[in-house]
């Protein structure tokens, strides 16, 4: 008799060209129950009692059918503890550990072989048990400095803040006798793992500056076409495939007791969002020395108090204000957090003094840089920043 007889394998998001390829693995005669989602999975397993013994999804790992999917199931009262495989286009040594840390069972790199799928597939759905009681899986934890790049974060750190202290006594006479307030701010920002933390800089703009954002937003350099207008979603609209096709809509979304079309969502969603980034091409809100200060990077110079303490580093992706980073998790974008913070990093290095650069060219950047750093990459990345300091591109 067939070892997975009457049991069911939900195959979510798997588009033509892999079922073919999964239909083709012997499962030990378990079923294959195509859903499209993960709402789709659990609404059917609560209404049919599904007989589950495993998922295999197709989604990058940290997207909503990834890694989230998985932890959501988790947290449902009495879902079975089954094998849960990923098909990923993207598998790196960052995302493996995610998935270690979440309790992914295996994640397949396409294209896939049907052959290695169907090996550890039925290895991990016999086996899953014992292997769950003989191990711990932990949760998904924060990034931890190596202790080599701590201890050179603090030296580094510590040792530039002490021989530069006379210059700062200078620059904070200057600084008087130019504008009044406090030298010093901070604002709060989001580093590694959207933890929160004071963020540390020279003052270069006027007093209440942040006020005056609102008025000034139409100088966004990441901004799209000015007089761009919001739009709503229609819940109740369909796209143009739908009417072509009549009421019924293959693709729908669903949240609690709301459906509407995907396709209409999508494009909605795209019209009504604004850039996560904000930066003003010659912003009015800058003192005179301010200019100075952000052209020189001097007004970076308290970031060095951060990394000492150990909010930050020399080298990583830089920290966001709140209203940046809450725009900024979803699969396409959560990969930057997965990386230490830093005063200087790769997109600052590779795109100074090139012109302008699109968000999506440093998201891009941010998400290389988490994939890649190394302690030896980050001091080439230091090497680097002496030179661009003195190009013209303020970024």
């Amino acid at each position: 008799m067939p070892v997975n007889e009457n049991g069911i394998i939900a195959l979510l998001n798997v588009d033509e060209a892999n079922y073919e390829l999964i239909a083709k693995c012997d499962f030990g005669g378990a079923k294959l129950l195509v859903l499209k989602n993960g709402i789709e999975l659990s609404q059917r397993w609560e209404r049919e009692h599904l007989n589950l013994i495993a998922i295999i999804s197709q989604s990058e790992v940290i997207a909503p059918s990834g890694v989230y999917l998985l932890e959501t199931l988790q947290k449902i009262a009495n879902f079975p503890d089954i094998p849960f495989f990923l098909l990923a286009n993207k598998v790196t040594d960052n995302t493996n550990r995610v998935c270690l840390k979440t309790g992914v069972a295996d994640v397949f790199r396409l294209p896939l072989r049907p052959n290695r799928l169907q090996i550890r597939a039925n290895f991990l759905i016999q086996n899953w048990r014992k292997i769950r009681e003989r191990s711990t899986i932990e949760k998904v934890g924060e990034y931890k400095t190596p202790l080599i790049k701590r201890i050179f974060d603090i030296v580094f750190s510590g040792t530039v803040l002490l021989c530069l202290s006379p210059f700062l006594l200078i620059l904070i006479i200057i600084m008087k006798l130019e504008s009044k307030g406090p030298i010093f701010y901070y604002s709060l920002r989001v580093g590694t793992g959207y933890k929160v933390f004071k963020f540390y800089k020279i003052r270069s703009m006027y007093v209440n500056a942040d006020k005056r954002l609102k008025e000034l937003k139409h100088l966004n350099q990441y901004s799209g076409t000015e007089g761009e207008t919001k739009a709503e979603i229609d819940v109740n609209m369909l796209c143009d495939h739908c009417v072509k096709n009549g009421t019924s809509c293959q693709r729908l979304l669903y949240a609690d007791d709301v459906s509407w079309c995907e396709k209409n969502y999508i494009k909605t969603r795209k019209a009504m969002s604004e850039n996560a980034f904000i930066k003003l091409k010659n912003d009015p809100r800058v003192t005179k020395v301010g200019k100075v200060l952000r052209n020189t990077s001097i007004d970076e110079l308290p970031q060095l108090w951060n990394v000492f303490i150990g909010d930050m580093s020399i080298v990583g992706n830089r920290p966001l204000p709140l209203y940046e980073a809450e725009k900024l998790t979803t699969d396409k974008y959560a990969m930057r957090f997965m990386a230490p913070a830093g005063i200087t990093g790769l997109w600052q290095v590779e795109k100074r003094g090139k012109g302008e650069m699109s968000s999506e060219e440093r998201m891009m950047l941010d998400n290389s840089y988490a994939e890649t750093h190394s302690f030896t990459n980050d001091i080439k990345l230091i090497l680097k920043t002496i030179p661009a300091l003195f190009q013209k591109e303020n970024v």
